[in-house]
């Protein structure tokens, strides 16, 4: 999917995803996954007699998040996905912004390390290496959030009325976006040196290059252009004292320099002035019937009072394999990320380790 999309040809994953209704199924994927982490991988953590031969099955789990996510942030650029993905938009909306507020809330100070490789042997520390790894995960998959819910506000004018509900008042996702400005975890500084985190990974920038626009940068001032000045969304959002204080910090993040590398902001500066000097209308009350997301609560409600049982038994069901399962296992992995593949994947052409030139083999 990804290798289609940066070549810019026909995406039939995609379609298939779409003919075989798959969206939703996606979408339930991810917030099962992510809810294991919150309320069975702590435990499994916490367990004094479960030292595993690998942590191999586990880290699997933990990165089944991150495939999916990158999936989502790969098809969900069409129209169509947005559209195939129906109720279950609202628990991705809902996903999206709780990772985003746990972007808002790490802010530049906590730069994750790198991340390391799963530990095949059992070692005292080998739990502990998977959490720091779950870590770094965290913030890599709340950065592909931050996109999917881009493009999800490129549909505004598609998207059901309590998708722009959540969006806009329940969430109040423009406030955070303002927040992720200021904030701006993607970036920090150290030795003084400015390190802007780009394709996975931690860069030092030039001087020359400091004021440029990063991916991460463009796709907050995006979302913002499409949930302040989308005719849907104005109708909708409610600009009281908070919110419009919160609004006009935008204005000094505005410069000409901005402006060069994103010209449609211009529009937005302009919008901005004005909001500074009116008092807009307040939305209209209308009585509407608000869906409300259902995977998550569904799963919340189901196995309530059930987190330390089912680690109890995953322990022995699924992360205690034979050696003959985990051959098998890393076998399949060989085979999807085969070398070939990986090269593939790989944004930037190979260097050299000690003189910077391209490399010659």
């Amino acid at each position: 999917a990804f290798l289609g999309a940066a070549a810019g040809c026909e995406q039939p994953l995609m379609e298939l995803l779409l003919s075989h209704g798959k969206i939703p199924v996606l979408i339930g994927e991810l917030i099962t996954v992510e809810l294991w982490k919150h309320k069975v991988f702590p435990v499994l953590c916490r367990l004094e007699d479960f030292k595993p031969v690998s942590t191999f099955p586990i880290y699997v789990v933990l990165h089944h998040e991150a495939s999916i996510i990158n999936l989502l942030e790969t098809v969900f650029f069409h129209k169509e996905v947005c559209e195939a993905a129906e109720d279950a938009i609202l628990d991705l909306i809902d996903y999206c912004h709780r990772k985003l507020t746990l972007l808002a809330a790490r802010g530049a100070s906590a730069r994750p390390g790198t991340r390391s490789q799963p530990g095949t042997l059992a070692s005292p520390s080998s739990m502990q290496e998977l959490q720091e790894q779950a870590e770094t995960m965290e913030f890599e998959i709340s950065l592909k959030a931050l996109s999917v819910l881009r493009f999800i506000t490129d549909q505004v004018a598609s998207l059901p009325l309590s998708a722009l509900t959540r969006l806009l008042s329940t969430h109040n996702v423009p406030c955070l976006l303002v927040e992720l400005l200021e904030r701006c975890p993607w970036s920090c500084r150290e030795a003084g040196a400015l390190k802007k985190f780009e394709n996975g990974a931690w860069h030092a920038v030039p001087p020359e290059d400091q004021l440029k626009m990063t991916k991460l940068d463009g796709q907050v001032w995006l979302a913002l252009y499409n949930l302040l000045l989308s005719p849907e969304c104005r109708c909708k959002y409610h600009f009281d004292g908070f919110n419009k204080s919160q609004l006009l910090k935008l204005r000094a993040f505005l410069t000409d320099v901005l402006l060069d590398q994103l010209p449609n902001l211009v529009e937005m500066q302009r919008f901005l002035s004005h909001l500074a000097v009116t008092e807009p209308a307040p939305p209209k009350k209308d009585l509407v019937l608000e869906q409300v997301p259902a995977i998550r609560e569904h799963l919340l409600k189901k196995n309530a009072g059930k987190w330390e049982a089912i680690a109890k038994h995953q322990v022995k069901s699924v992360f205690s394999p034979t050696a003959e399962e985990l051959r098998l296992q890393a076998r399949r992995w060989a085979q999807t990320y085969s070398l070939d593949m990986m090269e593939a994947l790989v944004p930037d052409k190979p260097r050299c380790r000690v003189c910077g030139v391209e490399a010659a083999k």
